[in-house]
């Protein structure tokens, strides 16, 4: 197996934690004060804040209750339920450094592994937990023995990633079956010992309008992709307008014929079912609707197995 596919269980730096804490606080999230509204400086994004988040409102009740879940004696699975791929961890990691600074967060195995030895080694001593698809065993673990210790685990993204404004997403099973590991193992030493599984949702908020700005981005993505903007439109029917177009396209490429009558959520799941029969005929898999993240495990196998094999 390739690197990228074997977990390393991680090896925390508290020190090296600490300051990768600061490095995120500053470089990542709220820029430097006096620079990040000044030009030029605030066209560098690490002046600025990568996510130029200028704020975090975390009420003190909401920190001392999330603070209490974690520490000796227990064993607490964090549940972030949010969307977003790179703002979302930076400010999870700023909410763990302030309730429990060694708390072990779940990644890509990409991210953790598949940056080189090096990076490997750097993420390890982040105490970050490589997911492997379809090969979490060692992953779950590893968790569960670290949170008895103590220290928290952030399952990230343990809500379902997407856009969906102020409703909160499912949260995925996999906190309640280590909770339900790590309270079986707990009590067998400790009747008192207690495991949590402490859901976290935020929001972001504008502090400004950024309509004209993201009217100026739709602008270039519409140009870019070629695609005929409806002068009546708002900005949110662009946006859909947009993706519905490049689902017509897939669907296209297909054979499909678009139903432009159907949700756009309805046409997708169509495709994807689609794209799923075929992908499995090829690699000799039949997959059920609820079996993508399977076929993807599959298919990725059978490319390593069949490198250099042209046909």
């Amino acid at each position: 197996m390739s690197r990228i596919d074997v977990f390393v269980a991680p090896r925390p730096n508290p020190a090296l934690i600490r300051i990768m804490t600061v490095v995120n606080r500053v470089v990542m999230l709220h820029g430097i004060p006096g620079f990040r509204d000044l030009l030029p400086f605030n066209r560098l994004a690490g002046l600025r804040g990568v996510a130029n988040v200028r704020h975090i409102e975390f009420p003190d009740d909401d920190r001392q209750r999330l603070k209490a879940c974690c520490g000796a004696g227990k064993a607490t699975f964090i549940t972030p339920n949010h969307p977003e791929f790179f703002t979302d961890w930076m400010i999870d990691k700023e909410i763990v450094s302030q309730v429990s600074p060694l708390a072990a967060s779940w990644a890509t195995h990409g991210v953790v592994n598949g940056l080189g030895r090096i990076m490997q080694k750097f993420w390890l001593a982040n105490n970050l937990i490589a997911q492997i698809p379809g090969n979490s065993g060692a992953a779950k673990e590893h968790s569960i023995a670290w949170a008895l210790k103590g220290h928290g685990v952030l399952l990230h993204p343990e809500g379902g990633v997407g856009w969906h404004a102020n409703v909160v997403g499912s949260l995925l099973p996999g906190a309640v079956e280590m909770g339900f590991e790590a309270l079986k193992r707990g009590r067998a030493t400790d009747q008192d010992c207690r495991i949590w599984i402490a859901p976290v949702v935020w929001k972001l908020a504008f502090t400004k309008n950024v309509e004209p700005a993201l009217a100026q981005e739709c602008a270039y993505v519409e140009k870019s992709l070629k695609i005929e903007r409806r002068a009546a439109d708002t900005l949110p029917e662009r946006i859909h307008h947009v993706y519905a177009t490049l689902l017509s396209r897939d669907e296209i490429a297909c054979g499909m014929a678009p139903d432009e009558r159907a949700s756009y959520a309805a046409r997708q799941t169509q495709l994807l079912l689609e794209l799923s029969r075929r992908l499995g005929e090829g690699i000799s898999f039949d997959p059920g609707a609820n079996e993508i993240a399977e076929l993807l495990r599959r298919s990725r196998r059978w490319l390593r197995e069949n490198t250099g094999d042209a046909e």
